[in-house]
């Protein structure tokens, strides 16, 4: 039954409109695996516009399909067609996953919550990135309620996991709005003072696998970046953009200073910063950014409720692993991951500082919306 009903939705959009929009649903069969002991599947959403597949290891978004100025369907985020790549897989580790229990990196590996320290694992270099060598991303997450256009996940991250205290309760909802935006809505409790700071780790390329995302145009909302060191920790000090490579506050490409000299961009190895959002300091759902691919017409708007938004350029692509639809190739995706401050725990200048007590509730609203236009 489930085969049909995969069958029938591509045929509708095949058909309508009497435009040709090719809706290339992955077979849930290569999803269908026990991992941990635990059931693994593949999920497809959809609304008036939008088809989003999602899987439950990770939390992953898969595939999400949307239309180009002429209407023709395109899948604008990198992946695989099969959980064993994910489960296998030797490059990019994030591909579509959440994030946390926190996100970004953790200095040294270590942190001091109520006096006592927690040694966390060094996935980084000498650095703690994305909760450690679990994660999110590596568990299999319940599924509480799927309709037409959402999915409600749950999971609990046990005491101890990766080194962090407290037993994190997360629960997390996809949803496909009916103004054609993928959102996302976080909530965490904790039963032992710990870190919280979820974020989403899609890849977007508005024109798909295989491509290079310089010529395509980004617009960020934010006129400060943190600057980092080498290994990418902020310095703790905040950076006025103006004058520099990371001015992005009106449109342009992102290839046009990519590979100037500028010692932020070394560090990075192109762009793989925090900007701080513009006016959100009082937890209102604002503009963060918006992308345009000038080929497709395709624009992504991004949303959200956090200070904190980071860009990465897809700077260690190499080209090696194969996606859905092509090679991943060098800066051929960004991640607009919104969230807390990175290392916020060691910051003296950073007042956010991740930490969630019990009796508290960490919420997050991201949302990325999807249109079309001609520039």
């Amino acid at each position: 039954m489930k085969k049909i009903v995969l069958f029938v939705l591509t045929a509708l959009l095949v058909a309508s409109c009497g435009k040709k929009q090719e809706v290339q649903l992955i077979d849930a069969a290569n999803f269908n695996k026990m991992v941990d002991g635990k059931q693994v599947s593949l999920y497809t959403l959809q609304n008036a516009k939008l088809t989003m597949q999602v899987t439950n290891y990770g939390a992953r978004v898969v595939a999400l399909w949307a239309p180009d100025r002429k209407g023709n369907y395109g899948d604008v985020t990198l992946g695989y067609d099969h959980i064993d790549k994910y489960l296998n897989n030797t490059g990019e580790r994030y591909l579509g996953a959440v994030v946390g229990r926190c996100a970004n990196r953790i200095a040294g590996g270590t942190i001091t919550l109520d006096g006592e320290t927690y040694q966390l694992p060094k996935n980084d270099g000498e650095n703690t990135l994305h909760g450690g060598e679990i994660g999110t991303d590596r568990v299999v997450w319940d599924v509480v309620n799927t309709t037409e256009n959402s999915i409600v996940f749950h999971t609990v991250l046990p005491d101890g996991q990766d080194g962090f205290p407290g037993n994190l309760d997360i629960t997390m909802t996809y949803t496909l709005t009916d103004d054609n935006a993928f959102r996302i809505d976080y909530e965490a409790t904790t039963d032992k003072t710990t870190l919280c700071n979820l974020s989403h780790h899609s890849f977007f390329n508005l024109q798909g696998e295989g491509h290079s995302v310089l010529d395509q145009e980004l617009e960020i909302n934010g006129c400060w970046i943190l600057p980092v060191d080498q290994t990418l920790i902020p310095l703790g000090d905040f950076r006025s953009v103006k004058d520099t490579p990371f001015d992005f506050m009106e449109r342009h490409a992102i290839g046009e200073h990519i590979n100037d000299a500028d010692v932020q961009l070394s560090n990075g190895q192109g762009y793989d910063h925090t900007w701080i959002i513009t006016s959100n300091l009082s937890g209102d759902l604002v503009h963060c950014a918006t992308l345009f691919d000038p080929t497709s017409g395709r624009k992504m708007e991004v949303l959200s409720d956090q200070m904190g938004m980071q860009f990465y350029s897809g700077n260690f692509f190499d080209g090696k692993a194969q996606g859905k639809w092509g090679a991943h190739v060098h800066r051929g995706a960004v991640a607009l991951e919104t969230q807390k401050f990175p290392d916020a725990i060691h910051q003296d200048n950073f007042s956010d500082k991740a930490v969630l007590n019990p009796g508290e509730t960490y919420k997050h609203t991201c949302v990325y919306k999807f249109t079309t236009a001609k520039k």
